[in-house]
C-alpha cells in the first residue's frame, strides 16, 4: 500500500519546488519570454483550473493564457465556489492533476527511454525518521538529479522527440506551481491526493499493480524539478553577481 504521508510529502516537495523555480526564473527572465516559453504547460494548468471552477460552481471570469502586457496567465480571483472548504481544494487540485496526467502522456509517447534510465529511486514510500536518514535523503535526491541529468545526456538528441520531451517536461513541471491566490488550495490538494491515492490503491488490485509505475513517474518529475531548481539558482546567482560587478565598475 502506498502510504499517503509519503505521497503527500513528495507532492508538497514537487509543488513548492516548482513554485520556487518559477519565482527564480521570473526574476531573471523577462515575463513575456518566460510566459511564452511555458505556454504548453500554462494551457494544461489553465484547463485544469477552469474545470475546477466549473465543478465547484465557482465564478469563471477573466481567464486567459496571455492576459496582460507581461503575458501572465490570468485566473479567476476570488472565485467563491459553492462547495465550502472542499471547493478551493478541488480548484487547486485539478491543475496539478492535469499537469501530472500530461507528464504521464509525454513520458508514454516520447520519453519512455529517459524514464528507463533514471534508476536512482530516492522518491519512495518510506520517509526517514532519524537525523541520519534525513541527510541520506538529501544525498539520494542529489543522486536522483545526477541520474536524471545523465539520462538526458545519453538520450538521442538527434531525434525530435527528445527535444519535445525535454521541453514539455520542463513546461509541465514548472506549471505545477500554484496560480496566484490558489496556494492554500494547492497545498490542501496534495493532502487529499495522497489520501485518495492510498485509499484507491488499497481497494482495487488493478490500480495497486500500477503503484511502481506511479512512483517511477514521481521520481522523474521530482528529479526534473530539482534539476530545474539548481539551474535556476545558478542562473540567479550569476546574474546577481554580474549586476553587482557592473555597479562596482
Amino acid at each position: 500500500m502506498m502510504p499517503y504521508t509519503a505521497l503527500t510529502f513528495w507532492l508538497l516537495v514537487l509543488v513548492l519546488t516548482a513554485a520556487g523555480v518559477h519565482r527564480l526564473l521570473s526574476a531573471v527572465v523577462r515575463p513575456k519570454v518566460l510566459n511564452a516559453a511555458l505556454l504548453p504547460g500554462t494551457l494544461v494548468a489553465q484547463l485544469g483550473h477552469v474545470l475546477g471552477l466549473l465543478i465547484t460552481g465557482a465564478t469563471v471570469r477573466n481567464n486567459s493564457l496571455l492576459g496582460n502586457d507581461s503575458w501572465d496567465p490570468e485566473t479567476t480571483t476570488d472565485p467563491k465556489p459553492r462547495i465550502p472548504v472542499v471547493g478551493p481544494i478541488i480548484i487547486g487540485m485539478l491543475p496539478l492533476m492535469a499537469c501530472g496526467t500530461a507528464v504521464l502522456l509525454v513520458v508514454q509517447y516520447v520519453g519512455g527511454s529517459v524514464l528507463a534510465r533514471v534508476r536512482i529511486e530516492a522518491v519512495t514510500a518510506v520517509l526517514p525518521t532519524t537525523l541520519g536518514g534525513g541527510w541520506q535523503l538529501l544525498r539520494d535526491l542529489i543522486s536522483l538529479a545526477e541520474s536524471f541529468v545523465s539520462a538526458m545526456l545519453r538520450a538521442d538528441w538527434t531525434s525530435w522527440d527528445t527535444w519535445l520531451f525535454a521541453y514539455l517536461l520542463t513546461c509541465l513541471t514548472i506549471r505545477m506551481a500554484p496560480f496566484p491566490g490558489t496556494m492554500r488550495g494547492s497545498l490542501g490538494a496534495t493532502v487529499v491526493l495522497g489520501i485518495a491515492a492510498t485509499a484507491v490503491g488499497s481497494l482495487f488490485a488493478t490500480i495497486h499493480a500500477q503503484v511502481p509505475t506511479a512512483w517511477s513517474l514521481l521520481n522523474l518529475t521530482v528529479a526534473a524539478a530539482i534539476v530545474l531548481l539548481l539551474l535556476s539558482l545558478l542562473v540567479r546567482a550569476v546574474t546577481s553577481l554580474a549586476r553587482l560587478f557592473a555597479r562596482g565598475a
